[in-house]
């Protein structure tokens, strides 16, 4: 990678405040150029559009859950649940970011029952987990995304394996896809844990309630229209389609960028820039991935309605190149190779990819 004239400075006797100074005001323009171009402001009426097509959509698959009958072809309307739920999640998403109403309670309320009434999450745990993402992305012991767990994201924590569990994590990245099927179901669990008292949880008596809403209420419904044996078979094609969807999603935007050490401190500007991937493919990806393929820019401005991120791209990229920081772009399908090959060599306990010069001229003196 190419240093940058503002890594080059931190070889200098400069001190702390200033360079601190100076990060911040790199910041500060690119904040201050994308707000003047009015990037920042709301889209009600793009919001407006997307819940009504949302509703519209979910209307429709009700229909055909009741009027279909029993039989093979429900199947199909259950990957449509399962591709309209994780859509409602990116619509939670941007809610919980505070990208769709001026009014921060207002936001907060609309995702609260997008996570827990329509797609079965609680509200409460996702922020903590993904809060924590966002102020350091891909940081030792701060990021829970990239905690161990069936599978491991830092060559460290693979080297702790041994025996089965060893086995299992060097051949990870043959289970990555196969895993994603469980995905949807680990996280209506993590979802009824953490309102059962394991993390502390803003309104959980409310969400105790619109859990039991979805988690009782759809199941309830879908065996009464169509039969328990195939109710079952639905349910099942349900979670497993929400799982790999969300964490096809998800997993292209960090997995397989530098992981950053506990003690290394970085600017905001770099921090959330260098452990962020986008996703290029224009409007068809940014749909398919509710916005979360422009990964740099929601990780800059997360409170951006996410129909700005693609227009904010054209300023945050060619200002990465002037600042000499590196932005990071690829294909959908490319993504997947990068994550599934970091997965092989973290995996196989390979260096840290993040154990490079790149570590020392980043730090803050």
């Amino acid at each position: 990678m190419s240093e940058s004239p503002t890594e080059n400075t931190l070889r200098a006797p400069i001190a702390r405040s200033e360079v601190q100074a100076r990060y911040v005001e790199a910041y500060a323009h690119l904040l201050a150029e994308v707000t003047g171009s009015g990037l920042m402001n709301r889209r009600y009426g793009w919001y407006f559009g997307r819940s009504l097509v949302l509703t519209a959509l979910f209307a429709a698959c009700f229909a055909g859950l009741f009027w279909l009958g029993t039989g093979p072809i429900q199947l199909l309307v259950a990957v449509a649940f399962g591709i309209l739920f994780t859509q409602a999640a990116f619509l939670g998403h941007d809610a919980a970011h505070r990208q769709i109403f001026e009014s921060g309670k207002n936001n907060e309320w609309a995702a609260r029952i997008l996570s827990t009434v329509v797609v079965g999450l609680s509200y409460g745990w996702w922020m903590n987990k993904h809060g924590r993402h966002h102020a350091n992305p891909n940081k030792i012991g701060k990021d829970g995304d990239i905690a161990p767990g069936v599978l491991v994201f830092v060559p460290a924590d693979a080297r702790r394996r041994s025996g089965l569990g060893g086995w299992f994590i060097a051949r990870q990245h043959w289970f990555f896809f196969p895993l994603l099927t469980l995905a949807g179901l680990d996280l209506h669990i993590n979802a009824l844990r953490a309102v059962a008292g394991a993390e502390v949880v803003k309104h959980r008596t409310v969400e105790v309630v619109l859990l039991g809403i979805r988690l009782i209420g759809f199941p309830v419904l879908v065996t009464l229209a169509i039969g328990p044996l195939w109710a079952l078979a639905f349910l099942v094609v349900q979670v497993a389609v929400f799982g790999v969807y969300m964490g096809s999603s998800f997993a292209p935007n960090h997995k397989g960028m530098p992981i950053v050490p506990s003690d290394l401190s970085i600017d905001f500007l770099r921090r959330q820039t260098l452990m962020s991937r986008n996703i290029s493919g224009g409007i068809p990806v940014a749909m398919g991935m509710g916005g979360l393929n422009y990964q740099i820019e929601h990780h800059l401005f997360p409170t951006m309605p996410s129909a700005n991120l693609g227009r904010a791209r054209a300023i945050v990229k060619p200002y990465c190149e002037q600042e000499g920081i590196s932005y990071s772009e690829t294909t959908l399908l490319d993504s997947y190779r990068i994550v599934l090959s970091y997965l092989q060599e973290v995996g196989l306990g390979h260096a840290d990819p993040f154990e490079c010069p790149l570590v020392n001229q980043l730090r803050i003196p």
